[in-house]
């Protein structure tokens, strides 16, 4: 069961990185294998925003698209991703945000995913281990380009 936990200190303010991984409509300019996003709905419950999207990542001739429900909870700067639909029997990841000053932030990423198929499993688990290894990299390089380099 492949699952994988990253935690970095960057040079961003906690809010706005939140900001940035609740931009899912911005994925295909940066994540890793992400070559589509589709928002299919969006809706408020209490504090937070709920998000229903269906996501296209592809690798070379293999492309598949899964739908998950994004709960963005910008009150505790914690970002919940379920799995709802496509090739995984299992899909859940995690964003946490904690400041560490005015201008920095521990950022938090977890996921754990298993893929239905075996042969699928096989062809593209090596490329999804890959991608999310290099997530968190992905997301502090837009960080820097949408909110310039901090020199912290």
């Amino acid at each position: 069961m492949p699952q994988f936990s990253s935690k970095r200190r960057v040079r961003h303010a906690a809010a706005d990185m939140f900001d940035l991984v609740a931009d899912v409509e911005k994925y295909p300019q940066f994540v890793p294998l992400c070559t589509s996003m589709k928002v299919r709905s969006r809706t408020q419950k209490g504090d937070t925003d709920v998000i229903v999207a269906a996501m296209t990542a592809a690798y070379k001739v293999i492309s598949q698209t899964f739908t998950s429900r994004v709960t963005l909870d910008k009150a505790n700067l914690k970002i919940l991703v379920e799995y709802l639909d496509g090739p995984f029997s299992r899909l859940q990841n995690r964003w946490t945000f904690k400041p560490t000053g005015d201008a920095t932030c521990e950022v938090e990423f977890f996921i754990d995913y298993e893929f239905k198929s075996r042969t699928l499993a096989m062809l593209m688990g090596a490329m999804f281990d890959t991608a999310f290894r290099k997530f968190a990299v992905a997301f502090e390089q837009r960080a820097d380009a949408v909110y310039g380099k901090n020199a912290v």
